[in-house]
């Protein structure tokens, strides 16, 4: 691959992921922390993440890059899950 194309796939596959991990994120932010469908918003989408990569032709050295958009993408999906709550004012 030439450094233009890896550039340009590593950033439509982090893309992708911020984007896959977007409603898990949402998802987790109601449910209780380390309880069963916590641990499954977090790590469903992996295999769609590892297909990606692999389809796209990246090797594992290209996974904390993957890492990053991933942990954006729930962490921004919760936060916007906490916003949408009602806040209570005791």
């Amino acid at each position: 691959m030439t450094l233009q194309i890896t550039i340009i796939g590593l950033i439509l596959i982090t893309t992708a992921t911020f984007a896959l991990n977007l409603p898990f994120g949402y998802y987790r932010g109601g449910t209780a922390k380390f309880s069963f469908m916590w641990f499954l918003y977090i790590h469903a989408p992996i295999p769609a993440i590892f297909v990606l990569r692999t389809l796209a032709g990246f090797s594992i050295r290209y996974v904390p890059i993957f890492i990053v958009g991933a942990i954006l993408g729930q962490v921004i999906g919760r936060r916007y899950y906490k916003k949408q709550q009602p806040q209570i004012i005791q």
